[in-house]
């Protein structure tokens, strides 16, 4: 019987993912029984707290005298595996997703965050989008739970998405959405703001969340003969379906919302195939009332989602003037060397 070649690169695609998965599941596998260990250990060091700080010196010391090829057992180290044991008692951490994901993750979230819900909720985030330690730290530091977990959203997801397409729309919201790598400029228009957002596109495509593919900011769309341009597009590969943003430098204005409105039902007849989920629209603005949004998005006939932005503030320009130049700061220290 002759090889079909399709046939036979799917077969080998299949193995190949095969082969992926596997690897996974034992990646996983070592990350939990290395923690397990050093749960094993913090829970004995706490056993024996009344011995004083001396303990965890002579524990680490030896453990290097009779383990001289490991590392991990440093006295730093130990005290965290104290402290993961004092937060997950009883082995219960195993069934959770602070098992999944590395010790140097745990550390951050031992070390930043102290409710235990928070933690767990950002140890579940990081095993789903694979953060690196700085990005978790970035995340946590951004408020990122008081944003996407715990705020008030407005949107009208739930009227007009079918479920669970609505749930996952509304975890994927934030509000605020802080876009801290934008220079701020106090005469700043939305054209600015677009720009600074594509121009590093990888950190936006950050701060939106896991799923999201840009696809062009003043995207053109040709209706009937006249021609519109949308913000920034994109498409979630989640959600299944294109994600329209319009920016807006102030308040949220009721108009806003029937202007996106449009653009959804041009983006829907024009670019949505059969497979696409129904297209969402997302609008940021400077600051909202919340009210007033809600009465807004309530008989819109598409998905729509409002929420604030933030961008940091440079220093004011009579204060940056004040300061001393890095040239100052270099020959005021070569001054003071000299003088010593």
């Amino acid at each position: 019987m002759l090889m079909n070649a399709n046939e036979y690169l799917e077969t080998v695609e299949q193995v190949k993912q095969e082969i992926r998965t596997a690897q996974y599941r034992a990646t996983v596998q070592v990350n939990c029984e290395l923690l397990r260990l050093y749960h094993a250990i913090g829970t004995v060091i706490n056993a024996h707290k009344v011995w004083g700080s001396k303990f965890i010196e002579n524990l680490a010391a030896d453990i290097k005298l009779s383990f001289p090829e490991m590392k991990g057992y440093s006295v730093r180290n130990l005290k965290y595996m104290a402290k993961f044991a004092e937060a997950y008692p009883n082995d219960e951490f195993v069934q959770q997703p602070v098992a999944q994901i590395p010790w140097g993750h745990n550390v951050v979230l031992l070390d930043k965050v102290a409710d235990k819900a928070e933690r767990l909720w950002y140890a579940e985030q990081n095993r789903k989008n694979g953060w690196s330690r700085n990005v978790l730290v970035h995340q946590i530091e951004s408020g990122l739970y008081r944003r996407q977990a715990l705020a008030e959203k407005v949107s009208n997801f739930e009227l007009r998405l079918p479920s669970p397409q609505s749930e996952l729309a509304i975890q994927t919201m934030k509000d605020p959405y802080i876009f801290d790598f934008i220079p701020f400029k106090a005469d700043m228009v939305e054209r600015d703001i677009e720009q600074a957002l594509v121009k590093d596109v990888t950190k936006l495509l950050l701060e939106l969340g896991t799923g999201f593919a840009f696809l062009g900011n003043q995207y053109h769309l040709n209706v009937g003969g006249d021609d519109f341009y949308i913000d920034l597009l994109f498409y979630n590969l989640n959600l299944r379906c294109y994600v329209v943003i319009e920016l807006k430098t102030g308040e949220f204005k009721p108009e806003y919302a029937g202007q996106l409105n449009f653009y959804l039902s041009a983006v829907d007849g024009i670019l949505k195939k059969e497979q696409d989920n129904p297209s969402i629209g997302l609008l940021l603005c400077k600051s909202k009332n919340d009210l007033v949004a809600e009465y807004s998005l309530k008989d819109m006939s598409k998905p729509i989602g409002v929420s604030a932005y933030q961008i940091t503030c440079n220093l004011p320009e009579e204060l940056e003037r004040q300061l001393p130049s890095v040239e100052d700061i270099q020959k005021r220290i070569k001054g003071a060397k000299n003088n010593s």
